[in-house]
């Protein structure tokens, strides 16, 4: 089954991408996904630019920037196989977020076609 791993990130972390200093940020995502491709694992994923770079769509009007007011905005996710919840929350549990940020763990609703 598939699993959508969202991971959502303090404002420190989204500043970490562009600081030279912080070179752990990207090895830490680069280590994390390339033990999870190696596992077989990973079916997809991105990570996102900032929520200030994206515009919501709400019933017909657009807003600048993120919806949601929180502390952490979405940053990117996976699409991971995995054979139940457990398991996906044991791939999710080492995200390099998972201890400043917060990760979600939700089950891909299959779409086929011809179905309502």
């Amino acid at each position: 089954m598939q699993y959508a791993i969202l991971f959502y990130e303090s404002a420190e972390d989204f500043a970490a991408r562009q600081d030279p200093a912080r070179a752990d940020y990207w090895q830490g995502w680069t280590s994390y996904s390339g033990t999870i491709g190696q596992s077989g694992k990973l079916a997809s994923g991105a990570a996102l630019q900032g929520p200030e770079t994206g515009a919501t769509l709400k019933a017909g009007t657009v807003q600048d920037g993120p919806y949601a007011d929180t502390k952490e905005q979405l940053g990117g996710f996976f699409m991971v196989e995995a054979d139940s919840l457990e398991e996906a929350l044991e791939i999710a549990a080492r995200a390099p977020t998972a201890g400043t940020g917060a990760v979600e763990v939700r089950p891909v609703l299959p779409m086929t076609q011809g179905e309502g």
